[in-house]
């Protein structure tokens, strides 16, 4: 039975949560186009929008079933997704798979209701719910984008342009690269940058391989950073609207667009100021999210196999390559979300070890030197331009800190559990003397 405290605690979260969708899909049906509920609903029977991120939710629903169970529903999810393959070719209709993964979700969610009792049915409901949220997450992001198109029609972007003369401007300096390579470091950056949760999910079954043994999921794990992420990213986005180097100076900004200059030239130095821009470009990149979800893969990935590492590190690399060799986003932009993951992180892996005063303090200090990159950039950008050997320097030993923050607490409480968790000798009773 569940303890009533908790019990009420998870119905709060859920009320919330489902305040906040209700509120994304007023939000998106006030502009025309329909919400997160409502496209995941459609995606029961029409063509889903991707069915990897389906396919990869399912995955990570299965790590509380057994391997007869994860068998039985992964065949039933592909025979489901054959026979709607079927209909569509014959109806003509848009080809894509996924149906059948979200069906199969949606079952063990009633499977749970109706033939699981107890804790097991605790357990597969979280499975399911972690599955749900996954898929939610992003077609909420998508929503969130929307907004933050139509509700800020001015972008800060001189602002940012001006502030990353101090770091070298480093999205020009990756454009060039990347244009150097050719096609094949093109797309490799690019299979890299959309196939972000292939590695999260990679990484994310690896922490929940004994889910299904132990009949608990773990303290702590990726999926939590990740959906932390997601909700407070677009929080930022709308105080701080940016578009990227490619839209604001380069091509993909049409008419809006101050110049095309990148990647070729770098943006002139002057007295910054908001400028106007379209109402359909999302304002997506202070902080940059793809490097946060990107530092928090590399993360989790230093507990794991060699293997496993080796991706982390490189998804990492790469995601970095990408961000800034396509014009997404600035050198501001990467640095701010490394901070932004690492004191999200931090905050997380205290609430599952413990709160004390080395996270309290490591939390608030994430938190200060993010806010004061975002107030840098804003009201100091032409004092940064001007003197790059001392600004830039500094936002880089900023980020250094908390990284290095980061290590040092993180490793004193790896060590506070593993001494928790030693055997205590076993003190043997005393032999009486003979008399």
């Amino acid at each position: 039975m569940w303890r009533r405290p908790r019990f009420l605690l998870w119905a709060a979260v859920a009320s919330v949560g489902l305040g906040f969708l209700v509120a994304l899909e007023v939000a998106a049906r006030h502009y025309g186009v329909p919400g997160p509920i409502t496209v995941q609903s459609r995606e029961v029977i029409f063509a889903p929008q991707s069915g990897t991120v389906l396919y990869a939710s399912m995955g990570l629903m299965m790590v509380v079933l057994t391997w007869r169970e994860r068998f039985v529903a992964l065949g039933a999810a592909i025979g489901i997704d054959l026979v709607f393959w079927g209909v569509r070719w014959l109806a003509g209709a848009e080809m894509m798979y996924g149906n059948g993964a979200l069906l199969v979700t949606l079952g063990c969610a009633v499977l749970a209701l109706t033939r699981r009792t107890g804790r097991e049915r605790a357990l597969l409901l979280k499975g399911v719910g972690l599955a749900l949220l996954l898929v939610a997450g992003r077609k909420t992001g998508y929503t969130w984008l929307l907004i933050t198109s139509k509700t800020r029609p001015t972008v800060l972007d001189q602002y940012v342009a001006t502030a990353d003369h101090a770091l070298g401007n480093p999205s020009w300096v990756a454009g060039r690269i990347v244009e150097a390579t050719g096609a094949v470091g093109f797309h490799v950056l690019e299979w890299v940058y959309i196939q972000l949760a292939v590695a999260a999910v990679a990484i994310a079954l690896y922490q929940l391989r004994n889910v299904s043994t132990e009949r608990r999921f773990p303290a702590h794990h990726l999926v939590r950073t990740f959906l932390v992420i997601g909700l407070l990213g677009p929080g930022i986005y709308m105080i701080f609207p940016v578009v990227g180097p490619i839209f604001a100076y380069g091509a993909d900004g049409g008419q809006w667009a101050l110049a095309n200059l990148w990647p070729h030239t770098s943006p002139p130095l002057g007295t910054p100021e908001a400028m106007p821009f379209d109402g359909f470009t999302p304002r997506n990149c202070m902080p940059s999210l793809h490097t946060a979800w990107a530092t928090a893969i590399f993360v989790h990935s230093r507990s794991g196999p060699r293997l496993l590492r080796w991706l982390g590190t490189f998804w990492l690399i790469a995601t970095l390559g990408a961000t800034l060799g396509f014009g997404y986003h600035y050198g501001a932009d990467i640095i701010a979300g490394v901070v932004f993951t690492l004191t999200i992180e931090a905050g997380l892996r205290a609430q599952a070890c413990g709160w004390d005063r080395s996270a309290t303090w490591l939390v608030s200090y994430g938190a200060a030197v993010f806010v004061a990159y975002l107030l840098s950039y804003r009201y100091l950008p032409t004092v940064m331009a001007d003197h790059p050997w001392l600004f830039g320097p500094l936002l880089i030993l900023a980020m250094l800190s908390v990284i290095y923050g980061y290590v040092r607490t993180t490793r004193l409480w790896a060590r506070k559990a593993a001494a928790v968790k030693l055997p205590q000798p076993r003190r043997e009773a005393p032999v009486p003397e003979r008399v």
